[in-house]
């Protein structure tokens, strides 16, 4: 291979991020998800930096778009629910590793409201957002979905998608005078998944 396609290639590959300079990502991003749960995600830009200790100009060097840093918090959060995921399965039983992961969603869910409304905002924007979101954590739900069956733990056939779907609904704001607990309604849900009559869906 000639010199030229050698600095070709190096040139081409990307640059690793420096540690200190990574820890200044996550520290932004922590921070801009904070302000996402209190202000929504149409929060300025510029209150994000102030609680952040940086100036705007650094939050638009990593994020030139203010979309790009939406969709970047939004993903962290949502490698966090996959890590979890695999934490469980490696420390629980598959019935408590499926149950404490559901606990988790739940929290993740309510917590991250603007998560909702940016998946389902239809923005061209966040496009990738939902796209990400079952991708990360299709997987992870199905392995606790099979070992927790495998264990008899629930009943057979049910999806990952089922499960994410089923249980953001049960999270979704109630529009009623005295609307019911959510986690008792998720835990009606899980009962639902034990019991097995003659037959499974």
């Amino acid at each position: 291979m000639s010199s030229k396609t050698n600095k070709s290639a190096n040139e081409s590959a990307p640059r690793p991020v420096r540690a200190d300079a990574q820890r200044n990502i996550e520290t932004l991003l922590r921070t801009a998800l904070a302000v996402f749960e209190s202000s929504g995600i149409d929060a300025p830009v510029r209150e994000i930096a102030q609680k952040a200790g940086v100036g705007i100009g650094t939050i638009y060097r990593h994020f030139p778009q203010r979309a790009d840093l939406v969709v970047a918090a939004l993903c962290s959060e949502v490698d966090a629910c996959a890590d979890a995921g695999v934490e469980f399965a490696a420390t629980l039983g598959a019935g408590e590793a499926l149950v404490g992961w559901v606990e988790h969603y739940v929290e993740f869910v309510t917590r991250r409201r603007g998560l909702a409304a940016a998946l389902n905002s239809g923005d061209p924007a966040f496009k990738a957002l939902p796209v990400y979101f079952l991708q990360r954590l299709r997987p992870v739900v199905q392995a606790l979905l099979d070992a927790a069956i495998a264990a008899g733990e629930i009943r057979k056939g049910v999806q990952p998608d089922e499960l994410l779907c089923a249980v953001g609904a049960l999270c979704a704001p109630f529009e009623c005078p005295d609307p019911p607990d959510t986690w008792r309604l998720v835990t009606l849900f899980l009962d639902g998944l034990r019991y097995r009559g003659p037959t499974d869906f």
